[in-house]
């Protein structure tokens, strides 16, 4: 692989590729967009194994400009991949596409499956990314837009549903709720995975910016109804809280409990000085959510593609 030497991560690399990472950014979208906690997080992420799952490419004087990794979705045979090269560095991303492909053949073969679908994330900015995803046979699938808006001051919190308790995710039981209403609130969703209690809530307990004291389950009668899971992880580079999940029991759709748990996380994170809040949507979802955040006040501030290819054994 050209002159570069391959070698697998560790998480003590976490500085290296994140330099990588920013540098990459910065040259697709102008600023960086992930945090050195976002890459130490996705290197102690209990379903990947860094002795299989990753590639670390550096060049002679040890500098490092490739960063390559295969994740499996469960037990599925959706895998997502990322390839990640320093601008300049020719010659490099060819070998590091070939292994991560070689990896999401071998992870969907180890699940039982005859062949493999693989997703890459890619900035809509990003054209030479989207060439060499081309090239190796994807396509674009689906756009996520990242949602943002911005909080001058006090929010006023919205007023609670009749019928409606809201509680946070300290106790076991409300976090067990939470992934119950996650599971069947996305399961139409474009890349969704059912997993169970144990893979679902050990994934968010390795990253540093879970704080389950984010978390609110609205109970609607005392039963389950709607989830809304808040984090720290855009509160160090954008001052921003984050609405990582926001999703209602089908059998409770329709009753604003979606716009209500919003304006919850609205209020909440003003109330913590926060600048503003994002979140992530599916612009091509079947439900009508970008038009709820749009109605709301939130703006699309990045957008990037999914691209798919689907490989059969």
């Amino acid at each position: 692989m050209d002159t570069h030497a391959i070698s697998r991560p560790t998480v003590e690399d976490a500085p290296d590729i994140h330099e990588l990472v920013a540098v990459c950014d910065t040259a697709a979208i102008g600023v960086p967009d992930a945090t050195l906690d976002d890459i130490a997080d996705s290197l102690v992420d209990p379903g990947v194994d860094l002795g299989k799952d990753g590639w670390l490419a550096r060049d002679a004087a040890g500098v490092l400009d490739g960063w390559a990794w295969a994740h499996r979705v469960g037990d599925s045979d959706l895998v997502e991949v990322d390839v990640i090269v320093r601008p300049g560095a020719d010659g490099l991303a060819v070998g590091l596409w070939h292994l991560v492909l070689q990896r999401a053949r071998e992870l969907a073969a180890e699940s039982g499956h005859d062949g493999v679908t693989v997703d890459i994330g890619v900035y809509q900015a990003d054209e030479a990314k989207q060439a060499l995803a081309k090239e190796h046979g994807f396509q674009p699938s689906t756009s996520f837009q990242r949602m943002r808006i911005d909080h001058d001051g006090p929010v006023e919190p919205p007023a609670v549903p009749e019928g409606v308790t809201l509680v946070t995710g300290e106790p076991e039981d409300v976090r067990r709720e939470a992934h119950q209403i996650h599971q069947a609130g996305f399961a139409d969703h474009y890349g969704f995975v059912k997993v169970d209690f144990d893979h679902w809530h050990a994934r968010r307990q390795s990253q540093r910016a879970t704080d389950w004291g984010q978390l609110v389950v609205a109970r609607h009668e005392g039963r389950p109804a709607a989830l809304l899971i808040g984090s720290n992880q855009f509160l160090a580079d954008l001052d921003c809280g984050y609405v990582a999940t926001l999703a209602v029991m089908p059998e409770f759709r329709g009753r604003g409990l979606g716009r209500f748990l919003l304006r919850h996380a609205f209020a909440a994170d003003a109330a913590r000085g926060r600048g503003g809040t994002v979140l992530h949507v599916d612009s091509n979802n079947t439900t009508p959510a970008l038009g709820l955040y749009l109605s709301v006040g939130m703006r699309s501030v990045l957008a990037v593609d999914v691209w798919r290819c689907r490989i059969d054994g």
